[in-house]
């Protein structure tokens, strides 16, 4: 068995132990990187869904574009899947002897639950003393986008559960308070927030429809 064999064999080995351990909400999927178009050649768990072929992700793409050889593991970062699920990723470099970047080792753990029942906790111990009033705190954004994020989980708090998991009504609520907060006059939001929302942009224009309507407010004011 040459190296490269021998490789992949021990991410398959690897990628089995690690879902056998972490259970359901656990996938491994391991990139063959010398055809992006159809990379994916192991998967173990179903966490996202995909299949044997499917092609390399963004994030994979990105990283090799801006760092080429040299590029680093990413370890820990938020993903969401379509249907709004919230992931923690991670994705590892493979190198073969001659520091040739070969093969991406990722994992994707599913913590929509985990986020839903420290929401609820949170809910069931918080103590408001009598007269006493709400806290206001700030976040101090970096990017347009980055404000976008931080309005949209103040609104997920409110609601009390994650997106994923959340009725329509309850999305709808979740985008009435982005109406109320100003969100949806920043240009291109409706790509954002229907992304972390887990729905098309086309239902998050209908979501704001309606509660337009019930306000009698033009929902041409809409910027995309």
């Amino acid at each position: 068995m040459d190296e490269r064999n021998s490789i992949f064999r021990t991410l398959e080995q690897l990628a089995d132990t690690m879902t056998a351990t972490f259970g359901d909400n656990c996938e491994v999927v391991i990139h063959d990187l010398s055809n992006i178009t159809a990379s994916l050649v192991y998967i173990t768990g179903n966490v996202t869904h995909r299949k044997i072929g499917s092609p390399t992700t963004d994030t994979i793409i990105k990283e090799l574009v801006e760092h080429g050889s040299a590029v680093r593991d990413k370890v820990g970062f938020k993903t969401i899947t379509d249907d709004g699920r919230e992931l923690k990723s991670s994705s590892s470099f493979i190198r073969d002897s001659k520091g040739e970047v070969i093969a991406a080792f990722c994992v994707n753990f599913d913590v929509t639950d985990y986020l839903n029942a420290i929401q609820a906790m949170s809910l069931f111990a918080g103590i408001k003393k009598q007269g006493e009033t709400r806290k206001i705190s700030e976040e101090f954004a970096f990017s347009v986008d980055n404000t976008i994020d931080t309005l949209f989980e103040q609104a997920v708090e409110s609601i009390g559960k994650r997106p994923a998991t959340m009725s329509m009504e309850e999305k709808i609520q979740l985008v009435k308070i982005l109406e109320e907060n100003g969100v949806f006059q920043i240009k291109g939001v409706i790509n954002q927030v229907a992304l972390l929302l887990g729905v098309s942009n086309f239902t998050v224009y209908n979501y704001l429809k309606r509660i337009r309507a019930a306000n009698s407010i033009p929902v041409a004011n809409v910027v995309r």
